[in-house]
C-alpha cells in the first residue's frame, strides 16, 4: 500500500497540471469571445456545447465517469461563458433594461390606486409609502383592476401585496406581473396586526360567523383552530370589506378579522387584539407603475425569466449570479399558462442596474434564458 503523503503529493502535481491547462483553455475562450464580437455571434451555442459533452463523455465507459465528465465540462463551459460575457461588456455590448435612472421620484401630481375598500391593508401600506405626497388615491375591487388602472392611465401607481412572512406568496400577483408591462418602483413592508372586530356591545361568546380574506384567515389559523373551532369561517375578497359587511349586516353574531383602523371607519369595536399566529407577521407590498424608472440609490432588483425545459438549465442560469458575486434573496416559480409542467421563475437580487456586475449577470441571463424581463429596481 502506498503512503498517503506520496499519494497526496502526486495529486498536488496532477492538480497543478489541470490548473495550467484550465488557464490555457480560458485564454482560448477569450479569443473565442473576440471572434464572436467581430462576427456578431452569440456567446451561448447550445448545439456546440451538447456535441462537446457527447464527445468527451464517449471517451469513458464507466457510467459514473460518463456523468462526472458531463458535469465537470458543463461547469467549465459555464465559467467560460461568464468570462466571455464580461469581455462583451468591456467592448460596449451592454444589457438594455429599458429603465431610466432618476435621482428621485416626484409624487406631487400622482394618482394612486389600491385594492379593497377604505381601511384595507393595501391602503395602510400606501399611506406608509407615499406619506400623503400624492395628489389623490382611489380603490378598486380586484388586483387585476389595479393593473388595468395603471395601463389605462387612470392611475400613476398601484399598491399590491406580493408576499406575507407567514402565509407566503400572493401567487395571483406574480402572474399579473408577468402579464402586464409594468415596473416595480418601490416596496413597503407592513407589520400586520390582525384583530377580531365586531359590533359595539358584542362579546366573543356571541360570535358564530367570522369573515376575512383567505390569507388573513390563514395567518390566524392557530387562534381559530385552538380557541374557536365552532366558528363558521368564511372568505371575502378583502379584510376591510369584511369589516364593512359586519357594519352593514348589523348581526351581533358576526365578526371580521382585520386592522384596528377599521373600527373607526365602520363604527366597530375590538373584541380581541393581535390574534395573528405570528406576532412578527409582516406583508410585503410592491408599488408598480407604467413608467420604467429606478433611483440611483436603488439596491433591490426583481427579475422574471423562462428557461429551457431541460436538465441543468436552472443551475446554468443561476451560476451567472455566483460568478459575478451577486446575492439572490428569493426565488419563486409559477406555471406558464398553456404549457403543462413548465414554469416561469421570479428572483430578487441585490444590486443596481448601473452596477457592472449586475449588467454582466443580465447579459448572461439574456443569452441563456428563453425570455428575460427586469421587473424593477427599487
Amino acid at each position: 500500500m502506498r503512503d498517503l503523503a506520496d499519494i497526496r503529493e502526486e495529486i498536488d502535481s496532477v492538480d497543478k497540471g489541470i490548473l495550467e491547462l484550465f488557464l490555457k483553455r480560458m485564454e482560448l475562450a477569450c479569443q473565442v469571445a473576440e471572434y464572436k464580437i467581430s462576427t456578431g455571434k452569440k456567446v451561448y451555442d447550445k448545439k456546440r456545447e451538447e456535441e462537446k459533452l457527447d464527445k468527451l463523455s464517449s471517451f469513458v465507459s464507466d457510467d459514473f465517469y460518463v456523468q462526472a465528465v458531463r458535469e465537470l465540462y458543463t461547469q467549465i463551459m459555464s465559467i467560460s461563458r461568464k468570462k466571455q460575457f464580461a469581455i462583451l461588456r468591456d467592448n460596449g455590448f451592454s444589457f438594455d433594461s429599458g429603465f431610466k435612472r432618476v435621482d428621485d421620484f416626484d409624487f406631487s401630481d400622482s394618482i394612486v390606486c389600491f385594492q379593497g375598500v377604505e381601511g384595507a391593508y393595501s391602503q395602510i401600506a400606501m399611506d406608509e409609502f407615499f406619506k400623503g405626497k400624492m395628489k389623490s388615491s382611489f380603490h378598486v375591487d380586484a388586483w387585476r383592476d389595479a393593473m388595468e388602472a395603471i395601463v389605462n392611465g387612470e392611475a400613476d401607481y398601484a399598491v399590491l401585496p406580493i408576499e406575507n412572512s407567514l402565509a407566503g406568496s400572493i401567487e395571483e400577483n406574480f402572474d399579473l406581473l408577468s402579464e402586464y408591462n409594468v415596473a416595480i418602483v418601490g416596496e413597503q413592508i407592513l407589520k400586520v396586526e390582525h384583530a377580531l372586530l365586531g359590533l359595539k356591545g358584542a362579546k366573543i361568546e356571541d360570535i358564530k360567523t367570522v369573515y376575512s380574506h383567505a390569507k388573513a384567515i390563514a395567518q390566524c389559523d392557530e387562534y381559530i383552530r385552538t380557541q374557536h373551532m365552532d366558528w363558521d369561517v368564511k372568505n371575502l375578497h378583502n379584510t376591510a370589506a369584511s369589516a364593512r359587511k359586519i357594519r352593514d349586516d348589523q348581526d351581533i353574531t358576526q365578526a371580521a378579522i382585520g386592522s384596528i383602523l377599521n373600527c373607526k371607519l365602520y363604527d366597530l369595536e375590538v373584541l380581541e387584539e393581535s390574534i395573528q399566529d405570528n406576532k412578527e407577521n409582516e406583508t410585503r407590498f410592491i408599488i408598480v407603475s407604467k413608467d420604467k424608472k429606478y433611483k440611483a440609490t436603488a439596491s433591490h432588483i426583481s427579475l422574471c425569466f423562462e428557461i429551457p425545459h431541460e436538465p441543468g438549465s436552472l443551475y446554468r442560469v443561476l451560476s451567472n449570479l455566483m460568478f459575478n458575486g451577486i446575492n439572490m434573496n428569493r426565488i419563486e416559480s409559477r406555471p406558464i399558462k398553456g404549457v403543462n409542467w413548465q414554469y416561469r421563475f421570479f428572483i430578487d437580487i441585490d444590486g443596481n442596474l448601473n452596477d457592472e456586475a449586475v449588467l454582466n449577470v443580465l447579459t448572461g441571463l439574456q443569452e441563456e434564458c428563453v425570455s428575460l424581463r427586469v421587473l424593477g429596481n427599487y
